[in-house]
């Protein structure tokens, strides 16, 4: 017999009972969550929420709103009277070629990335109206929304209702109107491999490379991605529903008072809509009619593209990250759905100037969205003070931030109660747990087959 032989026949079999106990040890390692990754339910009623709020924020002015709707059209008609007087201020100077035309360009850019931020404050205000937060008087908040938002190209009722929809279900995985997650069998993912798929904590490198290579997009696909989400999302979504309700009907649209995002007494309301629609885009027909086309897509087009480009990339950004949860019928509640949601900061002061704070208040636009931006300063800092843990805010770059979510924010789990985005490797940053901090099984039989 070879010495290899015997030292192999000396090594002593385990204990009875050891595979067992490192299965258990395994198990239990998996089951360890740091702080960061659990994420306790939150159980506050909607009394609790609003009273955290001091009771003036709730007060609104249609002469101090209207001071806004001033300020913001007096900065565009100024930098639509500098854009132009652009080719008269530069013929006179005797400029090369070259340096004339990067020197227009650079202007005509300037102007049009000024007018779009200033154009979504305008947008901001409209969406106020929408609320009935522009004022006491519905009739004012009606009136001066359809205006404002009909000029931007926005059916002002048929968005008001599908909004006010998203406002009383947001969060829920099957009744809000907008950014609902994709499930992981729609995104084409394979079936799970690994008990440590369920949570998403712990998941096997090997694993984590098998899903990898099938649901990963190269960096240029993800720019591209990015490009024509950002250049035509908005549209998009109000006239083929992307990015909202996957179960509704193929052709659901803003423009139908049919569409099933309305009912039977909305019809002139989404008639009236269309005609402010209709009305803008005639008047930019006679617009490009009488002084070209290129003029007005210049001062209009270009700005207008800008708005919802803005738009559509703060309210992802207010709606999508892997901390935030995504709660099931048996689950949710309007106070969990509107805290699910995330306050960021947009270009330092910019964003509270310009865009009166749609980006650092929104948490508290959720709660309660009559609230007028003004006030929802105060009311976010009381509600900071309130919610400790459960408030969420993000000073990261949102620019950085929308890269990686996009990148990060895949998919999430049919099924679940509680449940929060994948990334491409399967894993999620935050798991569901009890008071005491015990993994949660709501919506997941742990004990199940896979």
């Amino acid at each position: 017999m070879s010495t290899t032989a015997g030292l192999r026949q000396r090594v002593p079999s385990p204990p009875a009972g050891q595979v067992e106990k490192d299965q258990l040890l395994r198990e239990a390692e998996e089951a360890e969550l740091t702080e960061g990754q659990k994420f306790i339910v939150p159980n506050f009623t909607v009394k609790q929420l609003l009273d955290a709020i001091p009771a003036h924020c709730y007060h609104r002015s249609a002469l101090r709103s209207s001071l806004y709707v001033v300020q913001d059209f007096i900065a565009l008609g100024l930098l639509v009277y500098g854009a132009y007087h652009i080719d008269p201020f530069l013929a006179k100077y005797n400029l090369a070629p070259a340096v004339y035309h990067a020197a227009r360009i650079s202007l005509y850019s300037l102007y049009c990335f000024a007018a779009g931020l200033f154009g979504t404050g305008v947008w901001v205000i409209a969406h106020e109206c929408g609320h009935q937060g522009y004022s006491s008087s519905k009739t004012i908040n009606n009136t001066v929304g359809w205006v404002l938002h009909s000029a931007l190209m926005v059916p002002y009722h048929s968005w008001r209702i599908s909004h006010g929809r998203h406002h009383a279900a947001t969060g829920h995985l099957t009744r809000d109107e907008v950014f609902v997650p994709v499930t992981r069998k729609e995104r084409g993912a394979p079936e799970m491999k690994e008990e440590a798929e369920i949570l998403g904590i712990n998941v096997s490198q090997k694993r984590q490379s098998e899903l990898a290579e099938l649901l990963e997009d190269a960096p240029l696909v993800v720019l591209f991605n990015l490009f024509i989400r950002q250049l035509i999302g908005w549209q998009a979504y109000i006239t083929v529903n992307a990015t909202g309700q996957r179960h509704y009907p193929k052709w659901t649209n803003h423009f139908t008072p049919s569409s099933i995002i309305f009912k039977a007494s909305h019809f002139w309301q989404v008639i009236w809509s269309d005609i402010g629609v209709v009305i803008t885009m005639a008047a930019l027909g006679y617009w490009s009619y009488m002084r070209g086309f290129s003029e007005m897509f210049v001062i209009y087009g270009i700005p207008y593209l800008l708005v919802h480009n803005w738009l559509v990339f703060i309210t992802y950004l207010q709606h999508t990250d892997p901390v935030l949860p995504h709660y099931s019928a048996n689950t949710w509640t309007f106070p969990r759905g509107a805290l699910a949601t995330i306050d960021r900061t947009f270009m330092g002061p910019i964003g509270a100037y310009v865009l009166h704070g749609i980006c650092e208040t929104h948490v508290a636009h959720h709660i309660s969205s009559k609230i007028p931006h003004y006030n929802a300063w105060e009311a976010t800092e009381a509600l900071k003070k309130f919610l400790g843990p459960h408030y969420y805010r993000s000073e990261e770059n949102m620019f950085v931030s929308c890269w990686k979510a996009y990148r990060s924010c895949i998919f999430i789990d049919e099924n679940q109660d509680v449940a929060f985005y994948k990334n491409a490797r399967g894993i999620a940053q935050r798991v569901a747990v009890d008071e005491n901090g015990n993994i949660s099984d709501s919506g997941v039989d742990m004990t199940e087959s896979k």
